[in-house]
């Protein structure tokens, strides 16, 4: 689909694809010193740091009961997915040495998320970027930066080892490619037909509606905290798409 030429300044692409890459990669690094279920419920504040810095630096103006709603479900998700447990003596301890750090990792992954949908903001504003042009450029920036860095890091020639010891994984990797990029082409006209922050506020109630999905698929007993906390998602996107405009 062709979708014209396209007039966005390369500066542009370049700074959010490196904010994009850092983000990823400060998530997954956060993995090593804390638990997926941190993570998860970490990286569902996405829409705060998206909304606070698309004011800040994308020029974009909310509603007072924008922010709340977004909050509602926010907090409704983590709820969700916030596990129940008690906190070891071992766990106590590791939390001063390691998990500090990790949760300052996500807390720099959500500031470069929020600053790559500040710049994607400024991008649909000035530019009236296409999507195909933004997840071409965004893409072959990134490819770009992460070569570089596996190339310097030596990892590249790590990854060609393990192809060849384990030469059937090629396939996966194909089929995980294809699959992300398929799911990126609608991330991407998300982005440009309504928003930064409405593509952020799917993709964080998107883990939501795959975990309650497979609870509900395959007989499991929500907790009552799971159900309070899937009554305040509902409000609170029922809230935003009745009165958040």
């Amino acid at each position: 689909m062709r979708q014209g030429e396209d007039d966005t300044s390369t500066l542009y692409y370049v700074l959010s694809a490196l904010t994009y890459l850092l983000a990823m990669v400060c998530s997954n690094m956060a993995l090593r010193f804390v638990s997926y279920p941190t993570q998860v419920i970490g990286k569902a504040g996405k829409p705060i740091p998206v909304m606070i810095l698309g004011v800040l630096l994308g020029r974009r103006i909310y509603p007072v009961r924008k922010y709340l709603f977004i909050f509602l479900i926010v907090i409704g998700v983590a709820l969700f997915m916030y596990k129940d447990g008690t906190v070891s003596k071992k766990q106590s301890e590791s939390y001063l040495s390691g998990e500090l750090f990790g949760e300052l990792l996500l807390l720099l992954s959500l500031t470069m998320d929020g600053i790559t949908s500040a710049i994607q903001e400024r991008m649909r504003a000035e530019y009236k970027s296409k999507s195909g042009h933004m997840m071409l450029n965004m893409n072959l920036w990134s490819v770009i930066f992460s070569g570089i860095v596996i190339v310097i890091s030596g990892e590249l020639f790590d990854f060609i080892h393990f192809l060849q010891r384990y030469p059937f994984t090629i396939w996966h990797i194909m089929t995980f490619s294809l699959a992300g990029a398929f799911g990126q082409y609608f991330i991407f006209l998300t982005v440009v037909d309504f928003g930064p922050l409405p593509c952020s506020i799917i993709t964080t109630t998107r883990k939501f509606f795959t975990v309650l999905g497979s609870i509900l698929i395959f007989g499991n007993n929500l907790s009552p905290r799971q159900w309070l906390s899937t009554f305040i998602v509902f409000s609170g996107l029922f809230l935003d798409a009745m009165y958040g405009r």
